[in-house]
């Protein structure tokens, strides 16, 4: 059955006149009377009692347009979400993000977005880079902010730098270096150093090794737990010098941060997999570009 058949059938239904009808489609009658009568084959039975003056519905006419409505309103309401859709007006994007880079301009940027696109249902998922990575590639995620990992390029990611960030030393305040206003790489020569793992963010922890070796000696790693805050935790204990990027700023007084000098960083990227052509994923990277064309992306 044809939807052309079903919306001549609508037509003399609630016109009860073939002419009417006719005159309301701009078709010719017989073209319709035909259509209606392949309906009534169809389905195996009649829809209109006709008289010689005036038709109406039978029964099974009146269920056919009841359910001949609702049909319509769902095609109807799928053409407008199609449309909405394909406008990025609607749809889903989970942001897979990691916390402390994006403090600065993750909250405002998803507002600007919600403004532009409120029908999109937005899904976020703080993990680390790493899972970041591997859950963009497995689209379980529809985008991902964060640090670029070693993997990107077999997990067939797309990638956009948004900035570099400094890379900074944690010390507890009563530690011999706490009272200086900033430390050389080579300063943590010999010194216990606590660092993110290497497989939680590769990227960083390589960048942490090679500014070492350029200042001439390899680094001391006491420990490297997976989690940056367990990091936190060590400096303040007392176990050693916390290397870190800047924006993981301390959570208690009782631990300091200092520039490392010279400025080493790594960067924060946006990260996509290459069959992200949803249009609500298009519209959310197109904003972050636009964001960062205007310098509206700032680290915290």
């Amino acid at each position: 059955m044809e939807l052309r058949h079903l919306r001549y059938f609508q037509a003399v239904a609630e016109e009860l006149s073939y002419s009417k009808a006719a005159r309301r489609l701009r078709i010719a009658q017989p073209a319709l009377s035909r259509a209606v009568q392949e309906i009534e084959q169809e389905l195996g039975g009649m829809l209109f009692d006709r008289g010689r003056r005036t038709i109406r519905l039978t029964p099974a006419g009146a269920v056919l347009l009841r359910d001949t409505g609702l049909v319509f309103e769902q095609i109807d309401d799928m053409v407008r979400r199609v449309r909405r859709t394909a406008a990025g007006e609607e749809g889903e994007l989970r942001l897979g993000y990691i916390g402390p880079p994006t403090r600065g301009f993750l909250g405002a940027l998803l507002k600007a977005y919600r403004q532009r696109h409120p029908k999109v249902t937005v899904v976020l998922e703080e993990r680390t880079p790493e899972r970041v990575a591997e859950m963009v590639s497995k689209g379980r995620l529809s985008i991902g902010l964060t640090r670029p990992v070693l993997a990107a390029d077999s997990l067939g990611l797309k990638s956009l730098t948004l900035w570099e960030e400094p890379f900074a030393a944690l010390v507890a305040e009563d530690h011999p270096l706490a009272g200086r206003g900033s430390l050389a790489w080579r300063d943590l020569a010999g010194l216990p150093v606590i660092l993110l793992a290497r497989r939680e963010g590769a990227s960083s922890h390589d960048t942490i090794w090679a500014a070492c070796e350029e200042a001439g000696f390899h680094p001391k790693i006491a420990h490297a737990p997976s989690v940056i805050g367990t990091v936190l935790q060590y400096v303040e204990a007392g176990a050693g010098i916390g290397v870190v990027p800047a924006s993981v700023l301390p959570q208690s007084a009782s631990v300091r941060m200092l520039a490392l000098e010279p400025s080493r960083g790594v960067p924060l990227v946006m990260v996509w997999a290459e069959e992200g052509n949803d249009p609500a994923v298009t519209a959310f990277r197109e904003l972050v570009r636009q964001w960062l064309d205007e310098g509206n992306l700032r680290p915290p």
